[in-house]
This record gives structure tokens, C-alpha cells and sequence, in this order.
């Protein structure tokens, strides 16, 4: 027999967070080699409202938790395991507390601007242009599936030769260590073995309920509703700057559809999931690198630290017809 669970993690610097249905744990590195365990007790949004229960709502919810208290786990991690160089340190201590606040949140902002820019720049304005230019290269008018499709094969394109670029970075191939040490420790939980670094060691980096899967799917399911916005709106595409403004209306909805369909696939093992499963699971070949012994062992902290006290619902992988709830 095997668990599902609804564990899921996040690698850190140095450390990786690990996030149950109770509470949510993070074990660090520290600089002398030991293992810091920490709590972030922040109470879910969709504890506080019930509205933000119900599906396709509720995958909205889990994504803007998951990247707010992702963000707030890897600049902790930064700190715990004394990854800013001392330079930077230095300059720090030459700062009063009053200055090192605004500067970090100058910082924080110019950052989280520069980044939406790029992204709409990237995956929502290069596309449209692209599919114009080929347009008119060609001297043809694409189908709406076509242009959804041509639109999403860029994005697509573009994320995956990104995160192959930066996965030759050394600290952030450390990351993606991190991220197949917590992918394999919760595989061990999930098989009911003893969590251990030799039988951690033995299961797969591929999980599908990965957040890599997730982006992957959200690009698949927003061919989906491109080409029905384009059917219903015939003319919106022609206008550029809204069928961005359109497609950015558009994230929540994907985001709502792509966390419903990635906890099917966790939950099933199926032919049907495996093939949904299977770009996400790729794509986990460059987001994941096979861990060493004392990555494993910062994983098995933090799931040790984050298991519910009421153990997840034991199933079997292969029961197809698991009357669950989701």
C-alpha cells in the first residue's frame, strides 16, 4: 500500500521548504554544517475563506499562497545558510536598520516590476508579434487553433532554453539538486517506506505533481482557452495590446484549470494522467539533478518536520477507481 499525500516542497538555498495540509517546515544548511528546522505559520486563505475552497478557485488561492510564502522561504533560506557574500555583508553593516528596509524594499520592488515587464514581454507580447511576423512571412492567415498553438510552442520554446541556460549556473544546479532530493523524499513517504538517505536515494526525481508540471500544463491548457476566447471574440487577436491585456485576464482561470488537472494526475496512476504528466516530467530533467547524501538528509528534515499528525489516506497506485475527494 502507498499514501497519497498532499505534501508538496519547494527547493531553497540550501535548504528545502515542505509545505502539508497542517503546517508548513523549512530545514536550511546552516554555515556550520548543522540543519536548521523553522516554521512559517502564516494561516492559509483558503483556512480563513471557505470560498476559496471550491475548484478552480481554490488552485488561484494555492497558486498566490505558494508564491508568496515561496519567496518568503528562499530569502530566509538565503540568510540562514550565509549565502550573501561577505562584501555584501559588510555593506550591510554599515547601514542602520531604517536604511537596510528601504533599500531591501527598493530593491524588492524594482525587482518585482523588471520581472512582470519581462515576463509580459517574453510570454505574452514576443508571441503575438512572432505569430504576426510569420504571417506575413509566409503570406498566410492562421487557423485560431494554428495561432493559439504556434503562440504557446514559443512560450514553450523560450522557457525551456531559460531554465536550460541557468541550470549551468553553479548555485543554481545546487538548487535543482535540492529539488530532486525533496521530489525523492516524498516519493519514500508516499511508499510507506522508512525515511532514510539509502531509500530515499533509490526513488525517482520525476514527480508529476512537480510545480515544473504545473507551468508546463498551464501553457497546454491556455491553447484550450485562447482559441475559445478567439471563437467567441473573433476580432480580439487582430488588436495587439489587447488580446495581451486578454491574455492576461486569462492567467487565473489557467491557473484555476492547471491546479485541478495536476492533483488528478497526482492522486491517479493512470494511461490518461501518465500522458498529461509526461511534458511536465521532461521538462523535470533539467529542473531536477540527482541530489548528494546531505541534500537527502536536509529533505527528510523538512518532511519529518511538516508530516501531519493525522497521516494521509493510504491507497493503492494502481486503484484506478478511487472514490477519493479531491
Amino acid at each position: 500500500m502507498a499514501k497519497y499525500t498532499a505534501i508538496g516542497g519547494q527547493a531553497l538555498i540550501e535548504g528545502i521548504m515542505m509545505k502539508s495540509p497542517e503546517k508548513t517546515a523549512m530545514a536550511v544548511r546552516k554555515p556550520d554544517k548543522t540543519i536548521d528546522i523553522s516554521y512559517l505559520g502564516e494561516k492559509s486563505l483558503r483556512e480563513k475563506y471557505k470560498i476559496l475552497r471550491i475548484p478552480l478557485i481554490r488552485g488561484i488561492a494555492a497558486y498566490i499562497e505558494s508564491m508568496k510564502i515561496g519567496y518568503k522561504a528562499m530569502l530566509k533560506s538565503a540568510e540562514i545558510s550565509g549565502f550573501a557574500d561577505v562584501e555584501a555583508e559588510e555593506d550591510e553593516k554599515k547601514m542602520t536598520e531604517k536604511q537596510k528596509n528601504v533599500f531591501f524594499g527598493v530593491i524588492t520592488a524594482v525587482g518585482t516590476v523588471l520581472g512582470v515587464i519581462l515576463a509580459v514581454a517574453l510570454f505574452m507580447y514576443l508571441p503575438r508579434l512572432a505569430v504576426g511576423g510569420l504571417e506575413k512571412l509566409a503570406d498566410i492567415k492562421f487557423s485560431k487553433i494554428a495561432r493559439s498553438g504556434i503562440e504557446q510552442f514559443i512560450k514553450l520554446a523560450v522557457f525551456i532554453l531559460y531554465m536550460w541556460i541557468v541550470s549551468f549556473e553553479k548555485d543554481m544546479k545546487r538548487v535543482f539538486m535540492y529539488h530532486g532530493s525533496e521530489h525523492k523524499t516524498i516519493f519514500c513517504y508516499e511508499k510507506g517506506l522508512p525515511l532514510t538517505v539509502e531509500n530515499v536515494k533509490k526513488q525517482s526525481r520525476f514527480h508529476p505533481r512537480c510545480g515544473t508540471s504545473f507551468l508546463i500544463l498551464m501553457i497546454f491548457v491556455s491553447i484550450i482557452f485562447s482559441t475559445a476566447v478567439q471563437m467567441i471574440f473573433p476580432g480580439v487577436y487582430e488588436i495587439g495590446l489587447l488580446w495581451v491585456v486578454v491574455k492576461i485576464l486569462l492567467i487565473p482561470i489557467i491557473c484555476g484549470a492547471g491546479f485541478e488537472i495536476l492533483r488528478i494526475c497526482g492522486k491517479y496512476d493512470n494511461v490518461i494522467t501518465k500522458i498529461i504528466s509526461a511534458p511536465g516530467l521532461l521538462m523535470q530533467r533539467i529542473t531536477t539533478k540527482e541530489p548528494e547524501d546531505d541534500m537527502i538528509e536536509i529533505a527528510i528534515a523538512a518532511l519529518r518536520a511538516c508530516e501531519p499528525e493525522t497521516p494521509d489516506v493510504d491507497r493503492s497506485i494502481d486503484n484506478e477507481n478511487s472514490k477519493e475527494e479531491i
